[in-house]
């Protein structure tokens, strides 16, 4: 917990002494990785969510021989 701290700390310093124009920027690129997260998130919510649909179509023994590949 220490060495978070102490990393937010470092990234506070290094943005204070950034000009203005430039914090615009950081700030537009953490909400752009927080986007994408939340992207990817979501992807992985509806694959889980359809995966139980798809079982009775992936498992059955006519397709069993893939299982081994």
């Amino acid at each position: 917990m220490a060495t978070n701290r102490n990393h937010i700390h470092e990234l506070i310093d290094k943005l204070e002494s950034l000009p203005p124009e430039r914090i615009a920027e950081v700030e537009d690129f953490i909400d752009f990785l927080k986007s994408r997260d939340a992207d990817r998130q979501f992807a992985h919510a509806a694959a889980m969510t359809s995966e139980a649909a798809f079982a009775k179509v992936w498992e059955n023994p006519d397709d069993a021989i893939y299982d081994t590949l």
